[in-house]
């Protein structure tokens, strides 16, 4: 199981942690008191990258390990780095409902043939006890041999111990015609040529007159 380093911290202070390389955060449940927290930086990235918001990582550093999941990451807008997490402690036995990512594997018959392939979902709502909660969900597009095929959210196969929360009528992809654009005619305007018209036979008159 992967773990994090943390320490407890007091609110405030949070350009001085963040500067010292910590990144603040907040761990709660419903039989965990709301605790403030911090952590290395380049620590909880390496650890993100391999759990997402789906796999139990280990906070280490209070009073007991304590079995979390990733609830939410606040990114700086500037660095586009975590300023922010919120951790909900999880308790074993307990089921609880997350979004796991959807990862498109195979290749289309369609696609390949010249259609569009319209990803309509990239993550799918299950509930689950959270040792049980898988990290992806794998979604074979090479069943999508014709045009306008679809792949719903009841197609998607689930490990054992995990039941869908998305409505299963979903539609997770399909393939569709590729819409081919045309320009429209350029309408001549009558409205200038007449104008320019006129004026040339207005300075004819002239011409004439003098």
């Amino acid at each position: 199981m992967l773990t994090l380093q943390v320490e407890k911290r007091t609110p405030g202070a949070l350009t001085k942690l963040r500067a010292s390389g910590l990144v603040p955060g907040v761990v709660y449940g419903p039989h965990h008191e709301a605790s403030s927290i911090a952590f290395p930086a380049l620590a909880f990235d390496k650890v993100f990258r391999q759990a997402g918001e789906s796999a139990v990582i280990n906070l280490v550093g209070l009073d007991a390990e304590l079995p979390v999941l990733v609830h939410e990451v606040d990114l700086d807008p500037l660095t586009n780095k975590p300023a922010h997490v919120d951790f909900y402690a999880i308790t074993k036995g307990e089921k609880v409902e997350v979004n796991i990512p959807i990862e498109f594997v195979g290749e289309s018959p369609a696609v390949k043939s010249g259609a569009n392939l319209v990803k309509v979902l990239h993550e799918i709502e299950v509930e689950a006890d959270p040792m049980n909660l898988p990290q992806h969900l794998t979604v074979d597009i090479s069943v999508l041999a014709t045009m306008n095929d679809q792949i719903h959210v009841r197609d998607v196969k689930l490990p054992a111990g995990v039941t869908l929360v998305t409505p299963e009528e979903e539609v997770v992809v399909l393939v569709q015609a590729v819409e081919v654009e045309t320009e429209a005619p350029v309408a001549a305007d009558i409205t200038s040529i007449e104008i320019e018209k006129k004026g040339k036979e207005e300075a004819d008159e002239v011409g004439a007159e003098a």
